[in-house]
């Protein structure tokens, strides 16, 4: 394989060719160009330089990527038989690049002005850092957003369908019109008609100016971090401002069951709310450790990649996992080795104290489980249930506070033990026998009110056929 060379043409126009790429032009064999509609081509060829385009590539493709690979084959193919300089706009975001990189990665890529360099140089008011995106692959939307090469009528429909779900349809943003000689013009216009402009093509773009965060339909995770900043900020809410790690630790345990309540009511834009709660907790807490120094977002983001990376060695690794199981299995075999555990007891010590007492006592008793110590049948673990209450029955006689205490979580651990053993989990029975409970509550003072009684003038013997009642009447 000859010797092949990437240059950036710049933006268009002639004044943005590099001495570098001019003078490997020059030199080469043979030249390539992904297109001569630019006034940076027609100084090339004042210049003396011949050259091949491959601009009649668009009218067989049938989309932008089959465009790629076949300007990168061509130019292999052209690489056969001699040293080919290839140029192309900007070589950081042309795609046919990518594509010749994968199949060529000892060819050489020289530095040239990318395509957003005429535009931000026209923006002097903008005071935050513009996102560029090529119209192609609109990934954020981050503002002020700089969309490059709208090169057709329908790509800018595209795009403006994605945008009007972040923005009013009457946002005014800056079209800059098509400029083979790399002048460039500025027009404002509202965002609806981003796709009913005269002309589209390759130098295109259109800019997004920065917005109020109140502006906005829709946000992203960005966004959200620059709220919380604000709120903490100098002139931001004294509440937020006086939280601690410490101060808001119940507020994350209280959102999490809330988003689980969320998802046992299938009610799924409450869940998205009730996500949105618990996110905001995670950056909540990452701003907190950046002002302190304890730790910050992306120490949290880092550890969470590196653990699921570090776990799924049978993605990542050489490690072969056939089923669900199987990858469960070897998680639990990788965490160990991670931990340093040489017991099962460590093992069992490793199980977070900071769960729910239900839940903490469920995942201790798999892990004893691991090592065979468990009962096969969940009737021997409900004669163990008995047995737990025969003997909180005598800690009640007793009058022991402490040791009714202790006798009173060994029931509830010999419960969780019936309760996982017959592959029920046993916050979601408690929670479902709760929720029972309250229903039964309310329909016997329901019917109490009716009969133009109170809860307080009866009896619990009177209570209890109210109650009885309601039970058969839930049924």
């Amino acid at each position: 394989m000859s010797k092949i060379t990437v240059v950036s043409l710049g933006p268009g126009s002639r004044d943005h060719l590099t001495l570098g790429a001019l003078n490997a032009l020059e030199k080469a064999e043979k030249v390539v160009l992904r297109t001569e509609k630019c006034d940076a081509a027609a100084y090339i060829r004042e210049k003396g330089i011949s050259f091949d385009t491959l601009d009649h590539l668009h009218e067989s493709c049938d989309d932008f990527e089959e465009l790629a690979e076949l300007a990168a084959a061509a130019v292999l193919k052209a690489g056969e038989a001699c040293d080919v300089c290839y140029a192309v706009l900007d070589a950081s975001r042309d795609e046919s690049v990518r594509y010749l990189l994968e199949k060529a990665p000892d060819a050489v890529l020289l530095p040239g002005l990318p395509l957003s360099a005429p535009f931000l140089s026209r923006l002097p008011q903008e005071k935050v850092e513009i996102q560029t995106a090529s119209a192609l692959q609109v990934t954020g939307m981050q503002n002020p957003l700089l969309l490059l090469e709208l090169d057709s009528r329908m790509l800018a429909g595209e795009c403006k369908l994605q945008l009007l779900s972040w923005y009013d349809m009457d946002l005014p943003v800056f079209f800059f019109p098509p400029s083979e000689s790399g002048t460039r013009q500025c027009i404002s216009i509202p965002l609806c008609d981003m796709d009913r402009q005269k002309a589209y093509d390759h130098t295109a773009a259109l800019l997004i100016p920065s917005q109020p965060l109140d502006g906005k339909k829709r946000y992203d995770f960005y966004d959200l971090v620059q709220v919380m900043a604000l709120l903490r900020g100098e002139n931001g809410c004294p509440w937020d401002r006086e939280q601690t790690h410490e101060t808001l630790r119940k507020y994350l345990i209280e959102e999490a069951y809330e988003t689980a309540a969320a998802i046992d009511d299938e009610d799924w834009l409450n869940v998205a709310d009730e996500l949105g709660d618990v996110l905001l907790q995670v950056v909540f807490q990452a701003n907190i450790g950046s002002q302190y120094g304890t730790f910050e977002l992306s120490d949290i983001t880092t550890a969470i990649c590196k653990k699921m990376i570090s776990r799924h060695r049978h993605i990542f690794g050489s490690d072969h996992c056939e089923t669900a199981q199987d990858v469960v299995d070897n998680w639990e075999k990788i965490k160990k080795e991670e931990r340093g555990f040489k017991t099962q007891s460590d093992v069992l010590n490793g199980v977070s104290r900071g769960l729910a007492p239900l839940m903490r006592a469920g995942k201790v008793q798999k892990k004893a489980r691991d090592v065979g110590f468990d009962w096969d049948d969940p009737l021997e673990a409900l004669e163990k249930v008995h047995e737990e209450a025969d003997e909180v029955k005598d800690a009640i006689r007793e009058k022991d506070p402490a040791h009714l205490e202790e006798e009173l979580g060994d029931l509830f651990f010999a419960c969780v033990n019936v309760s996982r053993l017959c592959g029920v989990e046993a916050e979601t029975a408690l929670q479902q026998a709760t929720e029972k409970f309250i229903k039964r509550f309310t329909a016997m003072e329901n019917a109490i009110l009716l009969d133009g009684k109170s809860l307080k003038d009866l009896t619990l013997s009177e209570m209890d056929v109210y109650w009885n009642s309601s039970k058969q009447g839930l049924q």
